[in-house]
């Protein structure tokens, strides 16, 4: 059983959830561990799995990359690519010790932040977006801005759409949008993240790769803002 803590916690558990795997990390732990997700994960079956591969961890606290819209802390849509019952349930009584809640692209970028205004894109199973200004987070749907072939962005630069267009026209893809993403929003840096963003064999101008370990250091880092 996990204790309540009375003060900030030392032992914290990051989720980094997604819509093909979950993956954890806790602290004190170098080893990340994991499982496959999908359209059948609901939380009360994904809570189980985290306990069980979890079990000899101890932790006080634990912060959740959730793959959809968090507001306020709390997850305010159900997912696209995961299974149902995600806006109301109790987290805290889950796993019996504080959850932190935040979008999973922004727990990514929250990690490979290092000053001024970035923007950050995960490619992965759809495309994630987060803009930090000045330390300040401002989670982004990026990814749901409609298209001029009638698609959206996610359609074109997340899996499915990497696997229609194939790698070349996707990585064209993705230069496109990432020129026009930073002329609208003028950032310092633009930051290319998830699992994608391997098959990219050239960067953009001023962008530069996330790493692949920042989900985890933005999970334990939001337990110091």
């Amino acid at each position: 059983m996990k204790r309540r803590p009375t003060t900030k916690p030392t032992k914290i558990l990051v989720l980094d959830v997604g819509g093909s795997h979950v993956k954890c990390v806790a602290s004190g732990h170098t080893t990340r561990v994991g499982f496959k997700s999908g359209p059948r994960m609901t939380p009360a079956r994904m809570v189980k799995q985290v306990l069980e591969i979890t079990k000899e961890w101890r932790f006080d606290a634990v912060s959740l990359g959730f793959p959809g819209v968090v507001s306020g802390g709390k997850i305010r849509q159900e997912p696209h690519n995961l299974g149902p019952g995600w806006v109301d349930f109790d987290w805290p009584r889950a796993f019996e010790c504080p959850v932190k809640m935040i979008n999973d692209a922004a727990m990514q970028a929250l990690g490979d932040y290092d000053g001024g205004k970035m923007l950050f894109l995960g490619l992965g199973t759809g495309l994630g977006s987060t803009l930090i200004v000045d330390d300040v987070i401002v989670a982004m749907e990026l990814g749901h801005l409609p298209t001029a072939n009638g698609c959206d962005y996610e359609d074109d630069l997340g899996n499915k759409g990497r696997k229609r267009l194939g790698n070349k026209k996707w990585r064209r893809q993705v230069e496109d949008v990432v020129e026009n993403f930073r002329a609208a929003l003028l950032p310092d840096t633009i930051v290319l993240g998830g699992g994608n963003a391997a098959h990219l064999k050239h960067l953009p101008p001023h962008t530069r790769r996330g790493s692949p370990t920042a989900a985890f250091v933005g999970g334990f880092r939001l337990w110091e803002r």
